[in-house]
């Protein structure tokens, strides 16, 4: 039996009773001018004391039963979670990541350039510049093997100088797919595509 149900229904004896108790006291000290049979008296207490005293304690006992039950109630424990590990701050990573945005983001102005033996040449030159990619890579394990954590450390100073070049490099294959838009005969685009791939960023040579 629930905690609500066992409140009810003591309230709802407890209030009888003592509705009972004093409906009788009531009954005795104040005499009656025409005396009742026991009987009646008895029914006529009963109906008093519950509709007066048991309905009134069996509301009142339920709600003290819904203060206990949720007083008493188990509180389920809130999953703690591991926290998330920090990663430590890598000033290497940043400038991988500057050069690989600047290598993805060439390879898609390459992409929006028309079709023509022009833009084969310019992909081509793209893939030139994901390969040095990898030298920027292998630059920065080099600092991370070398615990460097100075910006002035040589290695540090080349990976700066390499983000340099890549970000000019973009500009300048942004210049050039510009101006193939105009002129995408391979001709006329010989020239710019010569320059641009002197400008490479040579990283093993």
């Amino acid at each position: 039996m629930g905690v609500v149900v066992r409140s009810a229904l003591w309230g709802a004896a407890l209030g009888t009773l003592v509705m009972g108790a004093l409906a009788t006291a009531v009954d005795l000290a104040v005499p009656s001018q025409k005396p009742s049979s026991l009987l009646v008296s008895v029914a006529a207490i009963l109906i008093l004391a519950v509709t007066v005293g048991g309905v009134p304690g069996a509301v009142i006992g339920t709600g003290v039963g819904v203060v206990r039950r949720s007083v008493h109630r188990p509180r389920h424990p809130v999953p703690a979670y591991p926290p998330v590990p920090q990663r430590p701050y890598d000033m290497w990573s940043e400038l991988v990541e500057r050069c690989a945005e600047s290598t993805r983001r060439v390879a898609n102005a390459v992409q929006t350039v028309p079709k023509s033996p022009a833009k084969e040449w310019l992909q081509r030159i793209s893939e030139q510049l994901t390969k040095e990619l990898d030298d920027v890579r292998g630059i920065a394990q080099l600092g991370r093997a070398l615990g460097a954590v100075d910006r002035q450390h040589p290695v540090y100073r080349r990976l700066l100088k390499a983000a340099h070049d890549f970000h000019q490099f973009e500009n300048e294959v942004g210049r050039v797919a510009l101006q193939m838009f105009d002129h995408p005969d391979l001709d006329e685009a010989r020239t710019h595509l010569e320059v641009l791939e002197k400008q490479l960023p040579q990283l093993s040579a």
